[in-house]
């Protein structure tokens, strides 16, 4: 009789618990390799190669500047007994010019919010987005509840079937393809 009670207890109990409680939604999790994705796709290695195309003549244009600066200050110590006052002061004013112009540049270009952080996320914005909408598709197509990135999350360990890292990279092929 006692059994009876508690197992009429029980039914009655969950009854009181709502339903989608009792239908609890399966939990399916993958993860992808965002290093190794943009290590890959080749949108990102010819994004990259562009951009350091770009930062070279940026850092070419700062040494030139540099070794003229370098020149005027060696001019202005080895002439500084030979020149006029007025003369020296000309030189140093315009060493004075080219540093401040120098150093504007070197913050325009890669101090920050510069020229350099504002053309990198030009070119990567969209391939992110890219990125990101192949993975929202893998997970939405397949009913992923949640997707971790192995470069940033410390996954210690996972299952390789967990994976989903190629199936990114394959995907991003395919339309790379359909665009071509």
């Amino acid at each position: 009789m006692k059994t009876v009670k508690i197992v009429m207890l029980t039914v009655y109990l969950c009854s009181l618990l709502p339903w989608h409680v009792a239908q609890a939604e399966e939990i399916k999790i993958g993860y992808i390799d965002t290093v190794k994705i943009f290590a890959e796709f080749k949108e990102t290695m010819e994004a990259e190669e562009l951009y350091k195309k770009e930062l070279e003549i940026w850092k070419k244009r700062a040494s030139d500047m540099e070794s003229e600066l370098a020149q005027l200050r060696e001019e202005i110590q080895s002439q500084s007994l030979m020149l006029s006052e007025e003369k020296l002061a000309e030189k140093k004013l315009l060493f004075e010019q080219n540093l401040k112009e120098y150093q504007e540049y070197m913050n325009n270009i890669f101090g920050e919010g510069g020229e350099a952080e504002r053309r990198n996320k030009e070119l990567t914005q969209p391939i992110v987005e890219k990125i990101n909408g192949v993975i929202t598709k893998i997970a939405e197509d397949e009913g992923y509840t949640i997707i971790f990135d192995a470069a940033n999350a410390n996954i210690v360990y996972a299952k390789k079937a967990l994976d989903l890292t190629e199936r990114v990279l394959e995907q991003l092929a395919q339309q790379m393809e359909t665009m071509e």
